[in-house]
Parts: C-alpha cells; structure tokens; sequence
C-alpha cells in the first residue's frame, strides 16, 4: 500500500478534486476567506488561486509529502504568500488564535481523527474567526444512508480513509462551533458520495 498511497492516490485525489460541479462551491468558500487563512488539507493546491486580496498570508497545512510538492507548484497563483505547513490537523504547529479564517473543502471525510482535528482548528482560530467548509457526507435519505454505511468500509481503503457517512454539521457543533450558514443537497453523480454540506460558523 506505501507505493499506492504515496504515489498514485495522491494523483487520483488531484483528478477528483478537479471535478467541474465542484468550482463553485471554491468560488464561494475561498472567496469569503479574509486575513491570515489556515486552509485544512490543501491537497495539490486547487484552491490557492481562488484566494483574493482580502486575504494576507495562507499557512497550507497538509500531511501528504507528495500532495505538499504538488501545491507548492502552482502556489504562485495566489493572491496572497503561500507557506505550507506538513503536518496533521490533529497536531496543528500553530499557537492559539493566530488565525482569521479556516478553510476545510473536502477534507473533514478523510482525516482520522475528525473530532482532534476538528478541537485544533477552534483553538487556532480567533474569537470571532470563521470557519468555511465544503465538504461531502451523511445523507438525509435513509436508502442513500445505508449505501454509505455499507460502502464506507472498503471505500476508505481505496480512496484515502474518505468516510462517505460522516455527519458534517453535527461534528461542527459538536467541537464548538456556531454554524452561522449552511446550504445541503445533491451535486450530479452517485448519491452516497455527492451530498454535500457549504457553509460558515464561528467559535462559540
């Protein structure tokens, strides 16, 4: 599996995330970033061009070396200076409060500890900050829920520990947070891996 992971899923994640339904949700999340970002998993870097001048400095925190090389190659279309942070959102190398906003786009399905993760983004985040996410999970159709619980299993060892059932907003509150906005519905494709969650909340 150490050649899998380290060499063709980090590409095959590129080429999902390169999906066109999934521009929009970019445009929005990345352009209601302001100040100093965190952005959770940058993966190969899609988001970084979608930063505007409102933002001052993007601190790109990834776990996944060959991911990290990816961004670090189109890290000069951002608006903004890029450094990049290869490390876990479980253990996040910042002090506390040092951010302005935290970005999560697909991101929340695959990180083991999604709880840990989610304690550190609010002990980075200012009082006030924001969080904005996209990201994919548990469905509010019972069929489709099932589907997810029973694809869930071997879907994580194929596509990176991605959950498809992962109750998005519930774990949001859950660590904290004040959801201030949300939108959910269906994107095109297969229904147990395209409802998706957008929105923004703040620290509570």
């Amino acid at each position: 599996m150490g050649f899998y992971n380290d060499v063709i899923l980090p590409r095959l994640c590129d080429l999902a995330m390169r999906n066109k339904q999934l521009l929009p949700f970019r445009e929005r999340v990345i352009g209601a970033a302001e100040g100093r970002v965190l952005e959770i998993g940058v993966g190969s870097g899609l988001n970084l061009p979608f930063y505007r001048s409102s933002v001052q400095e993007v601190l790109a925190l990834e776990p996944a070396p060959r991911l990290v090389s990816m961004a670090r190659g189109v890290s000069h279309q951002a608006k903004a200076p890029v450094s990049f942070l290869e490390a876990s959102a479980e253990a996040i190398p910042l002090a506390q409060h040092c951010v302005d906003t935290i970005v999560t786009t697909w991101t929340m399905c695959s990180i083991p500890h999604a709880e840990a993760a989610l304690a550190e983004m609010r002990r980075v985040l200012r009082p006030g900050g924001k969080l904005l996410f996209a990201e994919h999970g548990r469905a509010p159709d019972e069929s489709v829920r099932r589907w997810q619980d029973r694809l869930t299993p071997a879907w994580r060892c194929i596509a990176g520990g991605c959950h498809l059932n992962r109750p998005i907003r519930i774990m949001i509150e859950g660590a904290g947070f004040r959801v201030d906005r949300i939108e959910t519905g269906y994107i095109p494709g297969p229904r147990p891996m395209t409802y998706m969650y957008e929105g923004s909340a703040r620290r509570n």
